[in-house]
């Protein structure tokens, strides 16, 4: 069975988001942070493929870090100056190299910023 599961853990003024990942071959996907808004579409924040360099978002770029652990098959976020507009669920997701589609879901995280 497929899973992801997304969890948070808050460290002083950083939040880093993880998603575990299992049942399926972790090292041939891409793996991917999404996020949607309330009354906005879902947008790709950051994805990195194995061995390959992250790609960001530019709305996110110099503040959010992505970062894939592939022996735990966990996929990283660290959230760092966070703004009201960064207040979204949070999902991890996964697609096969070469594939369009993203084909797996987590069940996504709330993340809520104040002013």
């Amino acid at each position: 069975e497929v899973q992801l599961v997304e969890s948070s853990v808050q460290a002083g003024g950083s939040l880093r988001l993880s998603c575990a990942a299992s049942g399926f071959p972790y090292a041939d996907y891409i793996v991917a942070w999404f996020r949607q808004a309330p009354e906005k579409e879902r947008e790709i924040i950051a994805s990195v493929g194995f061995g390959a360099k992250p790609t960001y978002a530019d709305s996110v770029k110099g503040r959010f870090t992505v970062a894939r652990e592939n022996i735990k098959k966990t996929l990283y976020l660290w959230l760092n100056n966070l703004k009201p507009e960064d207040t979204a669920m949070y999902y991890c997701a996964a697609r096969r190299d070469g594939a369009g589609e993203y084909q797996y879901w987590g069940q996504g995280i709330q993340v809520t910023v104040s002013s």
